[in-house]
């Protein structure tokens, strides 16, 4: 699994650690409005799958915006930004933030996507920082575990490989 610290502390990642090659794994997290919502729902299209462990938080926040700006400017690309905030948190960010790029998705309730992709802190019950580039026939083209959760990711290389696949 990979090494991940969060403020410092060592965090144990629950899940299936993923790989650039792999398929991506479904998973069914909830939308703003509560609804089920799947990997296959975006079946297509190059997804970004931008990782954080709370929105309303600064690095998240603005990792969630840097996407959000990047997106406009990607051809049949998809920014999907997965925690576990609440569904209702999310969507008051969002309408706070009016970001119109990303989608923001909660894995509150039942870990699905943190599991599928290994990146559950087990101690925390958040959602490890990290980014996945899925292309438009499902395969993985990118992955980045955040070493340190406070930190931000390579938004360049995230941002490349999605414009590559």
């Amino acid at each position: 699994m990979a090494n991940v610290t969060f403020k410092g502390e060592k965090m144990t990642l629950l899940g299936t650690e993923q790989k650039v090659g792999n398929q991506a794994p479904d998973f069914t997290v909830l939308n703003n409005d509560l609804k089920p919502v799947s990997l296959h729902d975006y079946d297509g299209k190059v997804r970004i799958l931008s990782v954080v462990p709370s929105i309303d938080t600064s690095v998240c926040s603005a990792q969630t915006r840097r996407f959000n700006e990047e997106a406009g400017s990607l051809v049949n690309t998809v920014v999907l930004t997965i925690s576990v905030d609440l569904p209702f948190a999310q969507k008051n960010w969002c309408a706070a933030s009016g970001l119109d790029h990303v989608i923001t998705l909660s894995d509150h309730k039942d870990l699905s996507f943190g599991k599928a992709y290994g990146v559950v802190m087990e101690e925390l019950r958040l959602l490890a920082r990290s980014v996945f580039v899925v292309d438009a026939a499902g395969k993985i083209v990118y992955v980045e575990y955040v070493s340190e959760g406070t930190n931000h990711p390579d938004y360049e290389k995230a941002i490349a490989a999605a414009k590559q696949a």
